[in-house]
């Protein structure tokens, strides 16, 4: 057997390290992915291809709103391999999901909602992935202490399902990190957490990177980055400060473009955003 001389050795011994802390680094940096709906491919398998083509490092995908025999469209095993395949064959991971059902049937009164979420986090686990956005906007925007309330519970009924199935409920709405983490403790499920979109919390008044840094990285699960209609850095909100938060928290994971597409090329608008938050976040 060769005798490994102290050069060789120290210099296997630095590639080593080096190897290490690109490992490390790849595994805690801030990706950046897109969501379905932003590229008019909601619940589409398109929209894996096209996340992959644009450059995003992952992509979230919706499930769909118009019933299929009774279920959400993608609840179909063909649908879900071909989900997987795509997904393996353009080497862009499916970051997260959305039970987009809970546009219409709100999970802070409608009977139906915690089917819809239940069917969803099944889906999401066949998927691979890990965090399921539950929306709460429109009519079921969240306004009262009881309507919290009644969502709290009903996600503490929906929680061991989620937590079995190694899936994190994301609570995107437009209320303060204060009472979202009031639900996530009346609801008494580690598999609740924040799906936090600064463009929500803005427009609702509060302070995104102040928000963000109360909330911390354990109370986090992804974010939503947006600024609509404009595009990113050219509107009101300062994203320098937030992407800085982001990094002082030490956030490992997702943020996901829900941009609009202000000069109508999709394409173009897309990578305009991307390179933007991306020369951002290597800034930070």
């Amino acid at each position: 057997m060769a005798v490994l001389s102290r050069r060789s050795f120290l210099g296997s011994a630095f590639a080593a390290s080096v190897c290490s802390r690109m490992a490390f680094a790849e595994q805690t940096r801030l990706r950046i992915g897109v969501t379905d709906w932003n590229l008019f491919l909601g619940a589409k398998t398109d929209a894996v291809s096209l996340a992959a083509k644009l450059g995003f490092d992952g992509i979230q995908v919706s499930f769909g709103r118009e019933l299929v025999d009774g279920k959400l469209p993608t609840d179909n095993p063909e649908i879900i391999s071909r989900y997987l395949d795509l997904a393996r064959q353009f080497q862009i991971p499916i970051d997260g999901t959305c039970v987009d059902r809970l546009h219409d049937n709100g999970l802070k009164s409608d009977a139906l909602a915690p089917k819809w979420v239940a069917d969803s986090i099944r889906l999401t686990k066949a998927l691979g992935v890990k965090v399921l956005l539950l929306p709460f906007f429109g009519r079921w925007a969240l306004q009262t202490k009881p309507e919290m309330d009644y969502v709290a519970d009903a996600l503490r009924e929906l929680g061991p399902e989620a937590t079995k199935a190694g899936v994190i409920l994301g609570l995107e709405d437009t209320i303060s990190a204060e009472d979202n983490v009031r639900i996530m403790e009346r609801s008494k499920s580690e598999s609740v957490l924040v799906y936090y979109d600064v463009g929500n919390s803005f427009k609702a008044g509060f302070d995104p990177a102040k928000e963000i840094r109360w909330l911390g990285k354990d109370r986090i699960c992804q974010f939503h980055l947006k600024d609509n209609p404009h595009f990113l850095g050219e509107g009101s909100i300062q994203f320098p400060p937030i992407v800085e938060a982001i990094r002082e928290i030490g956030f490992a994971g997702f943020a996901n473009l829900e941009t609009d597409t202000p000069s109508k090329d999709l394409d173009a608008d897309m990578r305009r955003n991307l390179n933007y938050i991306r020369n951002l976040v290597a800034k930070a």
